[in-house]
């Protein structure tokens, strides 16, 4: 007999409304993310502009509001006056971040022209490593501003008519990290920041603006870093950003899965800081955050190293290309739960990253097919069904012991409800490696509704990866769900995501 668990949805159970950003992605100028991944003007399905169409309806199949660009650490050298302008007269430079040649084929106008293609819009990160204030706004100016000045009349000659007016821009990358070009301590990087938002805000007061948060839970300033910077930047910037990857490094799966507890934890301190420099400043506003970095990455380290320190200044250099495997699909999914129940203040967010670095979309090198990796279909699904209002499930689940997370829960779940569509979706995982579970749950908050599929993402080879041409792991629709007088009962199989949608 399975193991029984239950869970009570209503309308009325609100956390808050979903911002689609939260299905946000990223592309740095690294590794085979830009040169031969959205970019290949060799490829036969490159268009007039040299960008994959195939790669490009992949991009629009996960439905990506907002893609985070140039960097990552890249950005921490860069200068865009290298990417704009005549192709041909563009210089070379060296990218120390991943010591590697950037060849400036690709930059600014270029990528706000494929986002805009990819139904996307950019938000953009300014150099606060090496670079500055003066920095930072000459490239605003260029985006943004109409004409009649120096760097929009630049744009314009560039062949850039229009104003890119571009949203959201980034207070440089990650700036704790010792690897990061320019590292600050917190109070640098607390006033750099604030004097950079406070410049930028007078060129377009209409752009939100994100703090450099800790690059990691694990930093050994966190949370000290948020709560030191922000007392600098809070009054001018939007949102704190989060950053934070994920691996299987121990071979532990089961432990593996109780990861999504630790993103939980780190975001509940994040919020805990802001709203302590909310209070010590007797403000009225409430910062929200940008988790503008998250995935899972290990796969890929020991080949990384190797071209970093053994070949470097390659062109496009096939870096962090993990393979992933169905639980990395599995704790993709659980993270995504877990950006969902925290919808109230996690208003951005950003899977790192896009195409073939750690990414949900590969290209075959050297111009063959591209194709979709196992995390791409629990992030399409949550983009395509996760809109609307986050409902807060009542659930009691049996739980279960892992090595460094004590107890956990089998179950996770999180419902969106759409009013315009009329729709509830449930998002469930079952991160028990061995056992089914018997799922009963109580809908009669949603009077009138009934089961519209059950789709499931599931393998019994936990490192079951896909491929070029080759799709082992994808959703599957399953006949495991029905309603009976108002209870929806479901057989969660070990080990799955599923996706339950409801409807009149």
């Amino acid at each position: 007999m399975s193991k029984q668990a239950k869970m009570i949805i209503d309308k009325d159970f609100v956390i808050a409304p979903v911002d689609k950003r939260i299905y946000g992605s990223f592309i740095e100028h690294l590794g085979r993310a830009v040169y031969d991944g959205i970019y290949q003007p060799n490829h036969p399905l490159a268009n007039s502009d040299g960008f994959r169409s195939d790669v490009t309806e992949m991009v629009k199949e996960l439905d990506v509001p907002i893609i985070r660009y140039p960097g990552g650490n890249f950005v921490s050298n860069f200068f865009w006056e290298d990417s704009v302008g005549p192709v041909d007269e563009r210089p070379a430079r060296l990218d120390l971040a991943w010591r590697s040649m950037e060849k400036n084929e690709v930059g600014v106008n270029e990528f706000t022209k494929w986002a805009k293609e990819a139904n996307s819009e950019v938000m953009m990160a300014v150099n606060l490593g090496t670079r500055g204030v003066a920095d930072a706004c000459n490239l605003l100016e260029y985006c943004n501003f109409d004409k009649g000045t120096k760097y929009s009349n630049m744009r314009i000659a560039h062949g850039v008519s229009d104003p890119h007016n571009i949203k959201v821009w980034c207070l440089g990358n990650e700036m704790d990290g010792p690897w990061q070009l320019g590292q600050k301590t917190m109070e640098e990087y607390g006033r750099l920041a604030y004097e950079t938002a406070k410049a930028m805000k007078l060129i377009d007061p209409t752009i939100e603006l994100v703090s450099c948060g800790s690059s990691a839970q694990d930093m050994p300033t966190f949370p000290k870093w948020e709560s030191t910077t922000l007392e600098h930047t809070y009054d001018f910037v939007d949102y704190v950003s989060l950053h934070q990857y994920y691996g299987n490094r121990d071979e532990d799966s089961n432990d593996y899965l109780a990861q999504s507890n630790d993103m939980d934890d780190f975001i509940k301190t994040v919020i805990a800081t802001c709203d302590y420099v909310k209070a010590k400043k007797r403000s009225k506003k409430t910062l929200n955050l940008s988790f503008d970095e998250w995935n899972v990455w290990f796969h890929s380290n020991a080949a990384d190293d190797d071209i970093t320190e053994n070949h470097p200044w390659q062109v496009a250099p096939p870096m962090l290309e993990d393979i992933y495997t169905f639980e990395d699909a599995l704790l993709v999914g659980l993270m995504l739960i877990t950006l969902l129940r925290n919808a109230d203040r996690v208003k951005m967010a950003c899977l790192a990253q896009l195409v073939n670095v750690i990414a949900p979309i590969m290209t075959e090198a050297g111009g063959g097919i591209g194709w979709k990796q196992t995390i791409f279909y629990p992030f399409m699904q949550a983009s395509k069904y996760g809109r609307g209002v986050v409902l807060n499930p009542l659930i009691k689940s049996p739980m279960h012991g892992t090595k460094k997370h004590d107890e956990i829960t089998d179950i996770e779940s999180v419902v969106v409800y759409n009013e315009e569509l009329e729709e509830a979706t449930i998002f469930v995982v079952n991160r028990n490696l061995s056992e089914d579970i018997s799922l009963a749950t109580d809908i009669r908050g949603l009077e009138g509704y009934r089961l519209l599929e059950h789709t499931v993402l599931h393998h019994e080879n936990l490192k079951e990866t896909n491929g070029p041409g080759r799709e082992s792991v994808k959703p599957v629709a399953v006949d495991n769900s029905k309603v009976d007088s108002g209870i929806l009962h479901s057989e969660i199989k070990h080990a799955s995501w599923n996706v339950i949608r409801l409807g009149k």
